[in-house]
């Protein structure tokens, strides 16, 4: 899709359907939901993304503060300067802005403190191996520390044992994701295994 240019209008319709989602879930009174959705590289160097995902919010009538958008770190390394700028556009939206696999894109911390992001997402490579390798444990440990000294939440990826959860627990982690809790469902199959019935209003 990157490839033929199609990521661009198929990230547009991602981004409005995810923001179309999460305002029906909160009408049907599930108001501590909130929803993340990737940027493409392609979609990072449009001219006028803020423009659209401001767009998105005022059509669907999502309040950006429930809207996270990720963006891989070798993406933010790629041409600092200008995707600082987007980045600086994109927060002005009001979503919060996530750094998604990091720990694989060789950042530099000079630009990391420059990035206006609010979520670190450890890369499920570090994970994977922490409960049996010591060195990937204290990457974790120290991605965990420098997220949190820059006042930034940390999100593990790929989490899929309890021994893994419990390692995380312990280091710090704020938030986590894996298939230890579900793999990826239609809505539908969400709401039906998470979402109890609940009353509008």
């Amino acid at each position: 899709a990157e490839e033929t240019g199609l990521i661009i209008p198929m990230g547009e319709w991602v981004l409005r359907a995810a923001c179309e989602q999460l305002v029906a879930w909160h009408k049907a009174g599930h108001r501590g939901l909130y929803v993340t959705v990737n940027l493409s590289g392609l979609q990072l160097q449009l001219p006028n993304i803020a423009d659209t995902v401001r767009s998105i919010l005022a059509e669907t009538g999502l309040n950006p503060a429930c809207l996270t958008l990720e963006i891989t770190e070798s993406m933010l390394m790629e041409h600092v300067e200008a995707t600082l700028a987007t980045l600086v556009a994109l927060k002005s939206t009001g979503a919060k802005l996530a750094i998604d696999d990091f720990g694989t894109g060789y950042s530099s911390l000079a630009y990391l403190r420059r990035f206006p992001v609010d979520v670190l997402k450890i890369d499920r490579a570090f994970v994977r191996e922490m409960t049996v390798n010591a060195d990937d444990a204290s990457i974790v440990l120290g991605i965990i520390a420098l997220a949190h000294s820059l006042r930034l939440k940390v999100v593990a990826e790929g989490v899929e044992t309890k021994d893994q959860y419990e390692a995380l627990e312990r280091l710090g982690c704020d938030l986590m994701q894996g298939y230890l809790w579900s793999p990826p469902l239609p809505a539908a199959q969400f709401e039906t295994r998470f979402l109890p019935t609940a009353v509008v209003g």
